[in-house]
């Protein structure tokens, strides 16, 4: 179990829940923030403080976001530098 970033953060990425994980295990791409679920403990910390509600719980994630489970666990398989994964990176832009 662990907690998942969603679709919410991009372009937004207010980086509150940056403050309050523990083990720091939210990182940042270029649009969005994501979280290692290997180093993701469950403590919730991330969740109660992001503004956006970008953060579930990963059994309590809805349909229409569920794809942001396999988008952050693999934006920690690979090179990050940075960079986004793929799928977030072929978003268009997010105007407020």
């Amino acid at each position: 179990m662990t907690y998942v970033i969603t679709e919410a953060c991009v372009d937004i990425m207010d980086r509150s829940c940056l403050t309050q994980c523990p083990v720091d295990c939210i990182e940042s791409g270029e649009r969005m923030l994501y979280i290692d679920p290997d180093n993701c403990i469950d403590c919730g910390a991330c969740e109660t403080s992001c503004p956006q509600d970008a953060i579930f719980f990963d059994v309590a994630l809805p349909d229409a976001v569920r794809n942001y489970e396999r988008i952050n666990a693999e934006f920690f398989s690979g090179p990050r530098g940075g960079h986004d994964h793929p799928d977030v990176a072929a978003l268009p832009p997010r105007t407020a």
